[in-house]
């Protein structure tokens, strides 16, 4: 697939002025420009945001009404039941609501849906089976804006709900006692982006004011929050990055032994967003995928050591069941698309019998990235399918299921990843339906553009350019970590890693050598030559290995020289 490499276009003047006002190089300058962050208060924050940067709390949608209400339930010892969602985002908004609760003297019971069995969100079967005739108070957390006919039911089983949910809104919300959600349609919160466990944050952020209690009480949970907010894919800027740059600090001395064991067996030793999406999601994924999802929030719950080890144990064996059950789906999916001309396909929409469908998301997500188009997988049980999907820049996902909803059983999700559910007989019109919308939008024209901030040579790599860099962790969404173009480079050594998945490369510009890595590029060690000259656009990091720390080049993308 070609890719299309572009510079950003921005005001060069400005450049030097906030590297002398910030006391930073120019080249920190121009990516921060790069990133759109060009008001000087907004860099401050950006830079070096602190706990006075967070927003008022009751500016939420209906907060002033749930912090009522959950007040009178502490008051009066109420039995509440928390109801999350078994992705770590709804772990961790868990954790925190339960914890927070249990210090104001209120012990609260939780639920978290089987993802094999209840699928997402609320369901009657739980409320029935659960929740019914034991509590008067529901709080849903990362779930809930579109369950209006669970909460109906609720309701008429005499319990009140409040949802915290951070999903897209319908035009018709939830008859709850009070949803706060910044995404609802008469939202005033200036920032709409929150993590499900964000939205909790704030809600304890409320309470504690309500309360009159130090804000330690609430501050001391941003290690949990960080670790949800940074693993469920939000944007990393405003409150996400407040939220994420000063939960990172609090995990590098947390206290949660969950948290501090999984981070030990995940073999990371620099705390930062790597360590956060590479090293803890996955594993505390893998609990709900693989329908262990209570395992993950005991994890995060016990301060028994000993339950803290065996959980974690657990949690790895979960996570190499769902890479080898990924592998094979993966495998199934490609051999699928051997039937089409794929460069011809809107969209990818295929189907198949008992697929995992705990893992069918991340192999989504894989052709999403291999293919550069619009993917949904479906795996049919019988006559039930369930499916999720992953989208690419310039095609709205969740619009696309409002407008093909009549095929569907329940949907829900945002632009860039959804989940549905449907019957089989329903299953070749929503796929030619969801086909015809993304011709209509003439999705194969889409071209992956990579963004460029600068170009460098390796004579200007340093580990203090390395350092300066850091200052922007963390990475994410809205928030990527810089590219450079590095032209010219001589390819001295060139081979495969990993059974040909990996590309590994040493590159020579002048006398100066480096080290070059290209996850999943291993193919083109067949394309390219000893002697080679080739441009490249990466990252650069620093490479620890047997105590030696040796600066190299991430690549993400290749192309021979032209200009030499």
């Amino acid at each position: 697939m070609n890719k299309k490499w572009e510079f950003y276009d921005i005001d060069e003047t400005k450049i030097e002025k906030i590297s002398n006002k910030f006391n930073i190089s120019n080249l920190l300058s121009k990516i921060l420009l790069n990133r759109g962050i060009v008001d000087e208060n907004k860099i401050e924050t950006f830079l070096n945001p602190t706990r006075n940067d967070f927003y008022d709390p009751f500016l939420l949608p209906d907060m002033s009404k749930a912090v009522e209400r959950i007040i009178m339930a502490i008051n009066n010892k109420e039995k509440v039941i928390i109801y999350g969602d078994y992705d770590v985002d709804g772990i961790t908004s868990t954790t925190v609501l339960k914890k927070f609760l249990k210090e104001r003297g209120l012990e609260t019971d939780w639920y978290i849906p089987n993802r094999l069995k209840d699928g997402y969100g609320l369901n009657k079967t739980a409320i029935e089976t659960t929740i019914k005739d034991k509590y008067s108070l529901m709080i849903t957390v990362d779930c809930g804006i579109s369950s209006i006919d669970e909460v109906e039911y609720a309701n008429k089983l005499g319990i009140e709900t409040i949802i915290t949910d951070h999903h897209e809104a319908l035009d018709t919300l939830p008859n709850a006692y009070a949803v706060i959600d910044a995404k609802r349609k008469d939202n005033e919160y200036p920032f709409r982006e929150l993590a499900g466990c964000g939205v909790v944050f704030k809600l304890i952020q409320a309470i504690s004011i309500s309360l009159n209690l130090d804000a330690k009480e609430y501050l001391k949970y941003l290690d949990i929050v960080c670790v949800g907010t940074i693993s469920d894919i939000v944007p990393l800027i405003d409150e996400n990055r407040v939220i994420a740059k000063l939960g990172l600090k609090l995990i590098k001395q947390t206290k949660n032994l969950g948290l501090r064991q999984i981070i030990l067996e995940s073999g990371y030793k620099k705390i930062d967003s790597n360590t956060v999406s590479f090293g803890v999601a996955p594993r505390i994924n893998a609990c709900g995928r693989m329908g262990h999802q209570e395992d993950a929030v005991k994890l995060f719950l016990t301060d028994n050591l000993d339950d803290v080890i065996k959980i974690t144990d657990e949690l790895n064996s979960y996570n190499i069941q769902r890479q080898i059950t990924e592998k094979e789906i993966f495998e199934e999916a490609l051999h699928e698309l051997e039937k089409y001309d794929i460069q011809n396909l809107n969209a990818i929409v295929l189907s198949g019998e008992n697929w995992h469908h705990g893992v069918i998301g991340i192999v989504a997500s894989k052709l999403t990235e291999k293919f550069y188009k619009p993917t949904i997988l479906i795996s049919f049980e019988g006559d039930e399918g369930k499916g999720s999907g992953r989208s690419i820049a310039g095609f709205d996902l969740h619009d696309a299921l409002v407008k093909t909803n009549m095929f569907l059983e329940k949907y829900g999700g945002h632009e860039m990843a959804v989940g549905l559910s449907l019957k089989k007989e329903m299953y070749q019109e929503f796929k030619n339906n969801f086909e015809k919308i993304a011709e209509s939008q003439e999705v194969k024209q889409i071209t992956q553009v990579i963004k460029i901030d600068d170009i460098l040579s390796i004579k200007d790599f340093s580990e203090d350019i390395i350092n300066e860099l850091e200052k922007l962790e963390p990475f994410g969404v809205k928030n990527k970590m810089p590219l450079f173009l590095f032209k010219n480079l001589k390819i001295d050594s060139i081979r495969s890693l990993s059974e040909g998945k990996h590309l590994k490369l040493t590159l020579k510009d002048d006398n100066n050598i480096i080290n070059a890595i290209g996850f999943n590029l291993g193919y083109l060690s067949e394309e390219y030559h000893l002697g080679d000259k080739i441009d490249i656009v990466g990252s650069i990091e620093l490479n620890v290995y047997a105590g030696e720390k040796n600066i190299q080049i991430n690549i993400k993308d290749i192309m021979k020289s032209v200009n030499y």
